[in-house]
């Protein structure tokens, strides 16, 4: 609006910004090496489902070489950081003897159950549940935890070093801009040695005494319904990557995974940035998706399921009068049910080139159309733009 410049400055730019950079609609600007000639990190992976066939890694998160590297760091005064992108102990609890699962009473997920409060917490509402002494299925008393979060980590990660000092930086334990900075500052300044933690390690983060960096799951990063899985695990792994060895040497990383072959793990161990946006951007021209296409997505929700699904497919027949095969849907998302309202989505791509402001006009139109039939007032209809 004012004519003032805009720098974009990332190591790991989205497919569509770099899309554009190369096409002459944003300047391009590399740098080729890091700042103070610091070498890459060296990226190790870890195969871990050959370690628990051969039964290597039967009850632990961690693979010997990573308890190597960080007992030879922690011997050299050096520090150590754990990430694993979920929080709580275990994402689900299911029944040993018939298979119930605890699930949200307002949402379509099952209750992640955090340890320390010895509670089940919906990541989506907030509804919480205390976990239960017996079984409401079939009365039995054994439960087993699928999956695990950084809670899990800390607690096993203290019982291999229990002379280290660590500490848990996620939602839970830095709900405040105070907790936050003081975890932080406890890292920076070598109180702490071995620090977990999710996603919000990984942004912009330098610290200079880390050697060691473990991406305890890195298949549960990549394995999203969303075409921009491998675009933004390769972007977490890299950035969560560049937090060890900054500086005067080259810091290592333990990337465990189940899939080694996979050609997202060999792009991040080698710092192949261009090879994901080669063949991001050929599956994308294939399936028609950002940067071929602009997306509007259509969300639905309504507290009955049978009238939102009578909305769904109105709102999707109309849709498809004006807009043709570009429309994908409705579908029920992931998690289809939030906060007691059901939800439907129906995807519109947009080629290059069309008018927007018809496009608009249309949807809006069609908005008001619907949300005026007496059985559609209660529900809600919007669009996300160009989501991301």
């Amino acid at each position: 609006m004012h004519g003032g410049k805009t720098l974009l400055g990332s190591a790991t730019p989205s497919i569509d910004s770099y899309f554009n950079a190369t096409a002459g609609k944003y300047g391009l600007v590399e740098l080729s090496t890091r700042y103070g000639n610091c070498l890459m990190p060296e990226i190790i992976t870890v195969d871990v489902k050959e370690l628990k066939r051969k039964k290597i890694m039967k009850d632990t998160l961690f693979s010997p070489l990573l308890v190597e590297k960080v007992r030879e760091a922690l011997s050299r005064g050096e520090q150590a950081i754990l990430f694993q992108n979920r929080r709580g102990f275990a994402p689900m609890i299911e029944c040993r003897g018939c298979g119930w699962v605890p699930r949200c009473v307002n949402c379509d997920v099952s209750l992640t159950y955090h340890k320390a409060h010895n509670q089940l917490v919906c990541h989506y509402c907030g509804y919480t549940y205390r976990l239960p002494q017996v079984c409401p299925e079939c009365k039995g008393t054994e439960f087993k935890m699928q999956g695990f979060g950084t809670e899990k980590v800390e607690e096993e990660i203290a019982g291999q070093f229990p002379a280290a000092k660590v500490e848990r930086l996620d939602f839970d334990t830095a709900r405040t801009r105070t907790a936050y900075e003081r975890i932080i500052s406890d890292f920076e300044k070598g109180k702490t040695q071995i620090l977990i933690g999710t996603q919000m390690l990984s942004k912009g983060l330098d610290f200079g005494n880390v050697s060691v960096v473990g991406i305890l799951s890195a298949d549960s990063l990549m394995n999203f319904p969303d075409f921009r899985a491998h675009e933004r695990a390769f972007q977490l792994m890299a950035q969560v990557a560049g937090r060890a060895g900054r500086r005067s040497r080259q810091g290592r990383v333990i990337l465990q995974t189940k899939s080694p072959d996979l050609p997202l793990i060999r792009q991040v161990t080698e710092h192949d940035y261009f090879g994901l946006y080669v063949g991001q951007m050929e599956e994308r021209q294939i399936f028609v998706y950002p940067p071929f296409c602009r997306l509007i997505y259509v969300y639905m929700k309504h507290k009955r399921a049978d009238v939102l699904d009578h909305l769904a497919a109105e709102m999707g027949s109309r849709l498809r009068q004006v807009f043709g095969s570009r429309i994908l849907g409705p579908d029920a998302p992931p998690v289809a049910r939030i906060q007691l309202l059901y939800i439907r989505k129906i995807v519109v791509k947009v080629e290059p080139g069309a008018s927007l402001a018809k496009v608009r006009e249309q949807l809006l139109y069609l908005r008001q159309n619907l949300m005026a039939h007496p059985d559609y007032r209660s529900a809600q209809i919007y669009y996300d733009v160009d989501p991301v």
